[in-house]
């Protein structure tokens, strides 16, 4: 199996995972804890993982120029997208989260032919059009859940802007994967999102009546820490290695698709021909998006 295929698995788990955390995250909003108390959570347990398995890592130094680079990604990555994200989730529902976001590849393609001048060929285009054509027939064709969604319109706002801020991280961060065990990366940018977070999170996170918290809260919030965290990062990081910062957000489009599989297997939703299709046409974006064209052959007039 080479480098390329590990690669695409990884960004796929790291999809199949966020998929999942579109309904558990959603679950225990604002019931057990409100969502800028659970990005305290979620970042203070990704860093400390990750500042544990970096002992197993190089000891690479940070190069002085790099410091800058590492916090933005930390703002735009760990900070803007994660907060725009919760709230965004506890004001609407999973499965307007999860095709909201689907813009993600189309900003990403565009931030990438601005900022670091990676060609948008024909064929992503098309793939990017597809995908989109079939995440927005879940959202023009299905009736989605309303459910415990107070503010739809802003939450979906609030998607957008985790969508544009998701975009600039990975842009931001493809650098520094060439540079940098993941590991690495990883522990100083999440020590980053907890400095930063922390005013902003800490008063509703000394909120939560820790001991009064059900078994199925607590192992939903460790899915989130271990899981929609620390795994999905590692995961995406890795694919950056291999995969362009466009390619990487197209498998975005694999999350409504998941959010409502998880949906149908517990109970939560149907499957009809609206989902059918709409499956369809995101597997076929992800295809032509992730496909990795062969290069022209130049003939050598004889002399």
């Amino acid at each position: 199996m080479n480098s390329r295929t590990l690669a695409i698995l990884a960004a796929t788990g790291a999809s199949a995972i966020y998929g999942v955390n579109h309904t558990i995250a959603k679950g225990l909003m604002p019931v057990y804890i409100e969502p800028f108390g659970f990005i305290f959570l979620r970042v203070t347990g990704a860093a400390i993982l990750f500042w544990i398995i970096s002992f197993w890592g190089p000891k690479e130094k940070v190069a002085t120029g790099d410091w800058t680079r590492l916090i933005a990604c930390a703002i735009f990555g760990m900070v803007i997208n994660m907060l725009m994200f919760f709230k965004g989730l506890s004001l609407s529902t999973p499965i307007n989260s999860s095709v909201i976001i689907t813009v993600s590849p189309i900003l990403v393609l565009l931030l990438a032919a601005v900022l670091i001048k990676e060609k948008i060929t024909l064929l992503k285009t098309a793939g990017i059009v597809i995908g989109l054509a079939g995440a927005l027939a879940l959202v023009l064709f299905s009736d989605p859940e309303t459910v415990n969604a107070p503010n739809i319109p802003v939450g979906n706002m609030l998607f957008i802007v985790n969508a544009f801020s998701y975009g600039i991280y990975l842009i931001l961060v493809k650098p520094l994967t060439s540079k940098y065990h993941p590991f690495t990366l990883m522990k100083w940018l999440f020590l980053f999102a907890v400095i930063i977070n922390f005013p902003i999170t800490i008063s509703e996170f000394s909120q939560v009546e820790w001991l009064e918290l059900p078994a199925h809260a607590i192992w939903k919030m460790g899915f989130v820490i271990v899981g929609t965290t620390f795994s999905t990062y590692l995961l995406n990081i890795y694919a950056l290695k291999e995969l362009s910062a466009a390619t990487i957000s197209a498998f975005i489009y694999l999350q409504p698709l998941i959010a409502i599989t998880f949906a149908v297997a517990t109970g939560a939703d149907s499957l009809d021909m609206v989902k059918i299709t709409a499956a369809i046409l995101v597997f076929t974006g992800v295809y032509m998006v992730t496909r990795k064209t062969k290069p022209k052959l130049v003939s050598t007039p004889n002399p």
